[in-house]
């Protein structure tokens, strides 16, 4: 996709936004494509300001990176929003089109797929996913693609096991619930998808078999994750958040400047010599 030259503006919104990696990921991009004239930059936005930031963004935008807590709340603000996008309710991606109209997207869904299978991961026959929040929905989509047989997923509550087995439904997916409580039999499957928040798994770390397959872990800082470091340890494979991140960011890239490929290589770079800053 050819952009207009006019474009070159980008950024990241959300709340919080500190933390985000964003920032440095797209500008090692720019710096390796030559886009010397592109800036990136990143905005604390709630939902309720959503609206109005948009409204008053200038022909120099080309795109925004959304986060928590607006993939939802943008769709109503879109003129078009992605097959991908629409399965989850969740855009991640907002490219301003030289016709003028917001276009969503979900780069999380291949971005997960495109990570999995820069670790050999093409196709697994069943995996477990730990937890139900908007990450763990990315994460059945992404299994949709890959995954031939059931997935387990793991959760705390009712009310959040049958907003699983909706996703489940609506994606086509063999999927079945089961209690958190019993979460150390998911760390037997070919393939564990981790999208809980920071600590949640620490006490499963204990319960790594002897010989584990592959554990997706979403996070990122801080890292390794109890669970992530034992897996290691014990000769598993191991695809960190940072490993999401980026290949997100790289499509990311692509659908704002229209430049491909972008360079993933220097953008994990800049992402890992990021946090090991912190």
């Amino acid at each position: 996709m050819s952009r207009s030259d006019a474009k070159s503006r980008a950024a990241v919104l959300g709340s919080p936004i500190a933390h985000s990696l964003s920032p440095v990921l797209h500008r090692a991009a720019y710096e390796a494509l030559g886009l010397g004239e592109w800036s990136y930059g990143r905005f604390e936005v709630g939902e309720a300001a959503l609206p109005a930031f948009i409204e008053e963004l200038g022909p120099e935008w080309a795109g925004l990176s959304l986060t928590m807590p607006l993939k939802r709340a943008v769709i109503p603000l879109l003129d078009e929003v992605s097959e991908t996008a629409a399965s989850v309710e969740a855009v991640n991606t907002v490219v301003f089109t030289d016709d003028g109209r917001r276009v969503g997207d979900n780069t999380d869904i291949p971005g997960i797929v495109a990570a999995l299978r820069e670790h050999g991961i093409e196709q697994v026959d069943s995996a477990a996913v730990l937890g139900a929040g908007a990450t763990a929905s990315s994460a059945l989509a992404a299994l949709a693609r890959i995954c031939t047989g059931e997935v387990v997923a793991y959760v705390r509550s009712a009310e959040r096991a049958a907003e699983m087995r909706r996703w489940g439904e609506r994606l086509d997916i063999e999927l079945r619930t089961a209690d958190w409580a019993d979460a150390e039999e998911a760390l037997h499957a070919p393939l564990v998808i981790a999208t809980t928040p920071a600590g949640a798994t620490d006490a499963l770390a204990g319960a790594v078999p002897g010989r584990p397959a592959t554990l997706f872990d979403v996070l990122y800082d801080p890292w390794p994750t109890d669970l992530a470091a034992r897996w290691s340890a014990y000769g598993g494979a191991v695809v960190s958040g940072l490993d999401l991140l980026v290949h997100q960011a790289v499509l990311q890239v692509e659908q704002m400047t229209g430049r491909a490929p972008a360079p993933l290589d220097a953008m994990r770079k800049a992402g890992e010599h990021a946090l090991a800053a912190r």
